[in-house]
């Protein structure tokens, strides 16, 4: 039988095609470029991913300044994200500084080795020892180099204060997001210039941590194949989930399951096709970094920015390390128990689900139209739109919740809270309650 690759390219209008979009159609041909999007490379992602999170903040978003900073700080945090690891990480740290730390007969070695897993260079027999010390202390160094990426989301949140002062001439939270309608608040010199001073003390001791990582990853790149001590730093550094479950055991806990969850936290760079990529762990790390940054930064700016960084961005930050793929495990299993696409759901051994690529579903789709003597473009077309359909809804979860039922209820709330505030004082003022420091007692309603 004729496969599906040779008839896109021995069809009648003898047309040769990369890939498989131009013979899909309709909804299919749609199905098929959305899960292009999903699989493809970085700048595709980050544009997608930015534009999920920007657009909802951006239809409710409540002034000039407020619209402008958040632009600021989202597509920023998306470079971060997307492009942070990839290009300091793998392009600059380990293809263009550290690979020249190690002696020229052994960097080739070394250098390959860098993506795996500590116990997948332990254990590698072809390797002499010298190799795999030198090869962990790398991977160390370069994740202490590293320390940019989180460090940069952290301080993000005051280089947006800083943005905003300065384009904007704001500094209250009061004004930036027009919570009187009727009248912006008289903007306090005092504050600006604290959020001025603070926002460049923070920017420079950002500046001083980053420039320490790179300094000590370096160092520990050079050395850290000489001494036991600098090895088990270099594999604490990579994989502190493990050091910690062996503290928690010689302070007397003795549970196996803590210390297995314990154990499974990592800081280690993923692997993606022999490049180093971000990890859960790292992504971990700089979510929850990001929060606090956001939550400190704040606090210069007035307390109902604070109330509002803590009514949405924790769930945010959930969201981003466990809900995605606690969402999407769920969906899969209700799919599963329904006995829905079994074509593309298949479920293992171990009993978790792998869901074919995209590029995958060309060679599926031919061994079914064989089975089953139909079209192999018809039985793509299927595929490709059931996989469409698994990949849509938690990305539309994401979009409509995380993005606009979230980005509504947190300014609801907010509004809220101001005008819960303006009430207050007018009373206040109304019953003199705070006259001569006494406390409000029921005769001054008289």
């Amino acid at each position: 039988m004729i496969t599906l690759n040779e008839k896109l390219n021995n069809n009648n209008n003898k047309q040769s095609f990369k890939g498989i979009t131009p013979n899909l159609t309709g909804v299919a041909k749609a199905a098929d470029i959305f899960l292009k999007s999903q699989e493809n490379l970085s700048s595709t992602r980050f544009i997608q991913d930015t534009a999920t999170n920007w657009f909802p903040k951006a239809i409710f978003s409540r002034s000039k300044a407020d619209f402008a900073e958040m632009s600021f700080l989202e597509f920023i945090e998306s470079a971060i994200f997307y492009f942070a690891t990839p290009i300091l990480g793998e392009k600059l740290f380990r293809n263009s500084i550290f690979k020249n730390f190690q002696p020229k007969n052994l960097r080739s070695t070394i250098n390959e080795q860098l993506p795996k897993t500590i116990k997948q260079i332990t254990e590698n027999t072809a390797l002499n020892d010298e190799v795999k010390k030198r090869a962990i202390a790398t991977k160390a160094g370069i994740l202490l180099a590293c320390i940019i990426v989180p460090v940069a989301e952290y301080t993000l949140s005051f280089a947006k204060n800083l943005f905003t002062l300065k384009t904007f001439n704001k500094s209250n939270f009061n004004n930036i997001a027009n919570l009187n309608k009727n009248q912006n608040e008289k903007e306090d010199k005092t504050q600006q210039e604290r959020v001025e001073k603070n926002s460049k003390h923070q920017l420079k001791k950002a500046a001083i941590i980053s420039a320490a990582g790179v300094a000590l990853g370096a160092g520990l790149a050079l050395t850290g194949h000489k001494s036991d001590y600098l090895q088990n730093l270099s594999k604490t550094i990579l994989e502190p989930g493990k050091a910690l479950a062996k503290a928690v055991k010689k302070a007397g806990i003795k549970s196996d399951k803590l210390s297995n969850i314990l154990s499974k936290f990592s800081l280690d760079f993923a692997n993606n096709n022999g490049k180093l990529a971000l990890s859960k762990g790292q992504l971990a790390l700089t979510a929850i970094l990001g929060l606090f940054g956001y939550s400190k930064a704040a606090e210069d700016r007035g307390k109902l920015d604070v109330a509002e960084v803590w009514t949405r961005v924790p769930l945010v930050v959930f969201y981003t390390i466990f809900g995605s793929e606690l969402f999407e495990k769920g969906f899969t299993k209700i799919l599963e128990k329904k006995k829905a696409f079994p074509d593309i759901l298949k479920k293992g051994t171990d009993g978790t689900f792998s869901i074919p690529t995209r590029a995958e579903l060309s060679k599926i789709a031919e061994n079914i139209a064989k089975a089953k003597n139909t079209s192999a473009i018809k039985e793509l077309s299927r595929l490709t739109k059931e996989k469409a359909f698994i990949s849509a809804v938690p990305y539309l979860f994401s979009l409509v919740f995380m993005g606009f039922t979230l980005s509504a209820i947190t300014r609801l709330f907010t509004q809220y809270r101001y005008n819960k505030q303006l009430k207050d004082i007018t009373l206040n003022k109304e019953f003199n309650i705070y006259e001569n420091n006494k406390p409000f007692i029921f005769k001054d309603f008289k």
